[in-house]
């Protein structure tokens, strides 16, 4: 299961340093871009296969990262989990029922949280992939 290819989209470059220290250890591959409008670009040439998305980034916040993906053919499948420190019950119900994002992780996280989420998610997508190309 390990080996998978993981693009972290985050303003804060601390924070995609965290998420690769604790997802290289565990043996994945973690791709980081500071922003919305680098992380489409690196999804784009990269073709990971899994997105974690910061939904509050200044220029092109997450929402529009998040609805551009759905509009790409290549892209829409992709699995995303939300990584935000938008705490509130109602973001996390709308991010996971009506955006249909595959999971909800909220800041600060735990390493063993975050671990637990990706594996699920891309546990979950290994069963219902589709060939992206790669």
């Amino acid at each position: 299961m390990a080996g998978e290819k993981i693009l972290c989209i985050e303003d804060d470059s601390q924070m995609i340093d965290l998420v690769r220290l604790i997802l290289e250890t565990r043996g994945y591959q973690v791709l980081g871009a500071e922003g919305g409008r680098q992380g489409l670009e690196m999804m784009r040439t990269e073709r990971p296969d899994l997105i974690l998305l910061d939904l509050m980034m200044p220029e092109m916040d997450g929402g529009d990262v998040f609805h551009q993906m759905k509009k790409e053919v290549e892209l829409r499948d992709i699995p995303v989990i939300v990584v935000t420190a938008k705490a509130a019950p109602i973001d996390k119900v709308l991010w996971v029922k009506v955006a249909k994002v595959d999971d909800y992780v909220t800041k600060p996280f735990g390493p063993r949280e975050l671990a637990e989420s990706v594996e699920k998610v891309l546990s979950r997508s290994a069963g219902h992939s589709t060939d992206r190309g790669q």
